[in-house]
């Protein structure tokens, strides 16, 4: 198998984005790239307003949306919670067959988590012990004010001690609250310095609900690609 996993420190802070700019971007360099969404929360897979739909919008993929997202809970929860009140078991190996299913239309594909790496997802992992099932390299989204620091570097380590290859960080929303806070400009080069990982990228805030050819153009500009690329 031949992927990319994107996760981040967090919930809310903008995977989803920066996975289908990331794609957008790489396939306009010629990159036979999937997307997949194996499980999501808050939205139902068919919602224009989910992540899976926003995901395939941003890369310009052509797959169908159940294809992407094969599993999907109305209620906002950790998504072993939320399968679990709809009365519903997903293993591990039910994600990987969908994936499978993908790998075989694509060179390669982007799988994107949900909320950290610790959140309970199947009903037998974590969303790290899904990437370890993966063994794909991983690109961290982290946000940019304070804090960030911590949450970043903690998520690196949990990363490493599992075996996992850490790409990088790309760094998103940068100056959403104005002015720019002095944590905000210094956090890319303390999060280098301390999680000893690269910062891919500073991504800026491009408001609530950017527009699919602007995400892509702001990764082009501001993404580390070819290090991305080179983990293919």
């Amino acid at each position: 198998m031949s992927g990319l996993f994107v996760t981040a420190t967090d919930t809310e802070v903008g995977k989803t984005v920066i996975a289908g700019g990331l794609v957008g971007a790489l396939r306009q360099e010629g990159i036979d790239l999937g997307v997949f969404k194996p499980m999501q929360s808050g939205h139902l897979t068919e919602n224009p307003e989910g992540d899976a739909a926003r995901l395939v919008r941003i890369s310009g993929v052509d797959d169908d949306l159940r294809e992407v997202c094969p599993y999907s809970y109305a209620e906002p929860l950790a998504p072993r919670l939320a399968m679990t009140r709809a009365g519903e078991r997903i293993f591990t190996e039910d994600l990987l067959r969908h994936l499978q299913h993908l790998q075989n239309k694509h060179q390669h594909v982007l799988v994107e988590g949900a909320g950290g790496l610790a959140v309970p997802y199947t009903s037998d992992a974590l969303v790290v012990d899904f990437v370890r099932e993966l063994n794909f390299p991983v690109v961290v989204v982290a946000r940019p004010d304070l804090g960030t620091v911590n949450h970043t570097a903690l998520s690196v380590e949990y990363l490493r001690a599992r075996g996992l290859t850490v790409i990088g960080v790309i760094v998103n929303g940068y100056g959403r609250a104005a002015p720019v806070s002095v944590a905000e400009r210094n956090n890319p080069a303390m999060i280098e310095e301390v999680a000893q990982v690269p910062v891919l990228g500073v991504v800026p805030w491009l408001g609530d609900e950017p527009n699919e050819s602007d995400m892509v153009a702001v990764v082009w500009d501001c993404v580390d690609l070819n290090s991305i690329k080179s983990h293919l």
